[in-house]
């Protein structure tokens, strides 16, 4: 049996914030509020408040409800060390290494730079559960607005290790776009070609992608796959470094 509860809540066009519910102690985060009102209505629904509130990085998709949840409830703010300039108002920076409590779950922060160059991810394994912002997507990463493919590779490397059953818990609905571009990475892929089908069903059928489960991501997400040759025998990049053929798969994604 799990230890908490992770709640997916849709907002502003196509972001996701989730809810975090520690079983033993009723702490109750959310994770990067792009807007409050959602989170409110959540929150009232079942009859919570909210203790923490936890942000990846600084772009206002994933930190707008900050300030108006923080007023509402009087909940701690925690976010990176590396972007302190840059959201205001964090009780608590931490960074790679550093250890989150959420009630009695634990979480681990990766430092994970290359969307933005203060960028951290979180990982809670007593619900399985990683959070990993505008760093790592289903079937997809972020756009490098202030990192380099090499910074970026790196990052995603750090995710490669966890368990296969750990949830993906991402910053925005991108799946069945990134999918349509995958797809044109490794054509070979057959767990690839299942998993497309898969996403076109949950879409047409309105029903979220995420969480996604890493195995799933590692079978068939392209960044993730950029040292497999399989990757570089379709790209014609045999011979290349997994980064270069991670800068190629990024830039494609740029164009598509």
């Amino acid at each position: 049996m799990s230890a908490g509860d992770v709640f997916v809540i849709p907002c502003l066009s196509d972001n996701y914030t989730y809810l975090v519910r520690c079983h033993e102690t009723g702490t109750t985060a959310i994770v990067d509020p792009g807007e409050a009102g959602p989170v409110i209505s959540a929150l009232e629904d079942r009859g919570w408040s909210l203790d923490i509130v936890i942000n990846t990085h600084h772009h206002n998709d994933h930190i707008g409800g900050n300030a108006e949840l923080i007023t509402r409830y009087g909940a701690k703010l925690i976010g990176p060390k590396a972007e302190t300039m840059r959201i205001p108002g964090m009780d608590q920076t931490v960074a790679e290494g550093d250890e989150v409590m959420m009630g009695v779950l634990s979480g681990q922060v990766f430092d994970v730079p290359g969307h933005t160059s203060g960028h951290i991810a979180f990982y809670f394994p007593a619900v399985s559960a990683l959070f990993s912002g505008d760093s790592l997507f289903a079937l997809g990463c972020g756009r490098l607005f202030e990192g380099t493919p090499a910074q970026m590779w790196q990052s995603l490397q750090k995710f490669r290790n966890l368990p296969g059953e750990t949830l993906v818990y991402c910053g925005h609905e991108y799946t069945q776009s990134n999918a349509r571009f995958a797809a044109t990475i490794e054509t070979g892929n057959v767990a690839l070609k299942a998993r497309c089908a898969e996403i076109d069903d949950l879409r047409a059928r309105g029903i979220p992608t995420i969480p996604s489960r890493m195995d799933k991501e590692l079978a068939t997400n392209p960044f993730l796959r950029a040292d497999h040759a399989s990757v570089a025998s379709d790209l014609g990049m045999e011979g290349a470094t997994a980064t270069e053929i991670f800068a190629e798969i990024r830039g494609r994604k740029d164009r598509f």
